[in-house]
Order: structure tokens, then sequence, then C-alpha cells
């Protein structure tokens, strides 16, 4: 990882922690910050990227893999909630925060830092068709089977999909954005795609959250080993099963190793569902995968 992109990364974590310790900013900055990643840096970083990728049938296994290691969520979690008895608020945080991965906020930037601009289209594919769908599929059934709403109808679900606005970027750029656009709008795609970073960690920093009861313990350890540690690993023999090599194997494997999504943890506090858990799931896990993401890094890289 370069150790530019790292003290970036905990230089605007640490200030986004002071800043919410001090109350510098307003209660809601951490939301603003995200609606200019989500509306702004997302699509310049998909609009920059998504047209040097060379679409090809290889690309099937990173589109898999997110799916099939849900599948292995469901199992694992499953196993998990006879063996310590989990209720069904805690089992519904623990498939959320498992199975739906922060691929995009700090996939992106994580993946660019860790290793190198060539890898990002791929993190756009994992992304966009793998963990983006699965939260509005997935990740509402969840919801909507655990807090007793109303499971979401198929139009709702494609209502939500086609409001999201990196897909409309992902379109785009698949159909009519030229590889080598004028220099002048390369340039500014590449400076907006660069901002996320840093917004994203502030936003982070503003808003982690590392309080703990003993109640909440157990579930978390085995959330946090199950999303850093055993669904990465199973990934390695997924993407070789799939053919897969170099930086998209790198990829599939450190989108998956990703911390939790924290629209899914956001999701499942609103719902009442184990709300500390799924904080404790986030802040945990960014801090974790600051060590975690670059061990698998150095993994891939003694396997290879």
């Amino acid at each position: 990882m370069a150790f530019d992109a790292f003290a970036l990364i905990l230089t605007m974590l640490g200030l986004g922690m002071v800043f919410a310790r001090f109350r510098t900013f307003p209660d809601n900055a951490a939301d603003t910050l995200n609606k200019v990643v989500l509306y702004v840096c997302l699509p310049a970083a998909v609009l920059t990227y998504v047209p040097r990728l060379q679409l090809d049938v290889s690309l099937v296994g990173i589109i898999a893999t997110p799916w099939l290691l849900m599948l292995l969520t469901l199992v694992l979690v499953n196993l998990a909630t006879r063996f310590f008895r989990f209720e069904r608020p805690v089992h519904a945080v623990l498939l959320l925060c498992v199975a739906l991965t922060n691929s995009s906020f700090i996939g992106y930037p994580m993946v660019r830092a860790l290793l190198g601009d060539q890898a990002l289209p791929y993190a756009v594919v994992y992304d966009q068709f793998g963990t983006f769908v699965m939260l509005s599929t997935f990740g509402l059934y969840v919801l909507a089977r655990y807090s007793g709403d109303t499971p979401p109808t198929t139009a709702q679900i494609l209502l939500r999909i086609l409001k999201f606005p990196p897909l409309w970027a992902l379109v785009f750029a698949l159909t009519l954005m030229p590889a080598a656009p004028p220099s002048w709008i390369a340039s500014a795609l590449k400076n907006l795609s660069d901002a996320m970073l840093p917004l994203v960690m502030l936003a982070v920093g503003l808003t982690i959250q590392l309080r703990l009861s003993r109640a909440e313990l157990a579930p978390l350890s085995i959330g946090l080993l199950l999303k850093l540690v055993v669904l990465p690993a199973a990934a390695i023999p997924l993407s070789l099963a799939f053919g897969l090599q170099g930086d998209m194997l790198r990829v599939n494997v450190l989108e998956t190793a990703m911390p939790t999504m924290i629209t899914a943890a956001a999701l499942a506090i609103s719902h009442r569902l184990a709300p500390r858990l799924a904080a404790a799931m986030v802040g945990y896990g960014i801090v974790l995968s600051l060590v975690t993401l670059p061990a698998w890094v150095w993994l891939l890289g003694r396997l290879s």
C-alpha cells in the first residue's frame, strides 16, 4: 500500500473522530459528505475507469462471487445462531453486515491505494453487479422479514436500483464514454474521483462508533471473523475456480475483504435490529480492515 494513501486514510479518519468529539460540524455533516461521494465522486470514478475495461466472459466470476458468498453467509450465520442461540435481530444484523461489503465508498479508494488505478474497473464490476444489487434485493428481503415490514415488490426493487446515480454513470461508461476523452474532461473526472478517499474517511470518522457491551461481544467477534477472514479466504478458491488471475483475482478477494457496508448497517439501525451491534460491526470492521486488507494483499502476493 502506498504510504501517502495510508497516511491520508489515517489522517482523515482521525480528523473525523476529533471533529465529532468536539462537535465541530453539524450533526448531518457525514450524511452530506456521503451524498457528495454518491452523486459526484462515485460516478466520476466509474466514468474514469470503466471505459478502460475489456469486457469478456471472465468477468462472470467477479459478478458471481458476492452472490455465492452470500449463500455461504446464510449457512455460516445460521450455524452460529443455532450454536450461540442468537436472537432474531442479532441474526438479521449478522446476515446483513457479513454478506454486504463496503465495495464502493471504501472499496474503490482502498483498491486504488493497494493495487493501483488499473485494478479499479474490476472493483466497479464487483460493486455494481454484485454488492449493490444484493443490497437492493437480499438486503431489503432480510430487513422486511426480520423487522415485520411488508416485503418489497419487484417494482420497488427495480425503482431503487434505477435511482442509484452510479448505475447511470455505469451505463454511460459502457456505451458512450470513450476510453480516452478530451484531456480537460479526463482531468476533471480524475480530480473528482480522487476526492472520494478523503471525503469517505472523514465521513467515517464523524460517525464511527466503537462502544460495545458484553452482550454484543460474541456476535461481533463472529461477525468480524466471518467478514474479514473467512469470506475473503473462501473467495480465493472460488476465484481460482472461475479462472481469475492477476488483478482480477486480487480485486475479487480484496473487495470481499472490505468491512461492512455502512448503508446496510444504517438500514438495520433504522429498523431497530440490534443497533449497537450494527454500529460496532462498521466501526470495528473499518479499524481492523486497515490491518487485514494490507495483510490480504501481502498473502495474495505470496500465493502468486
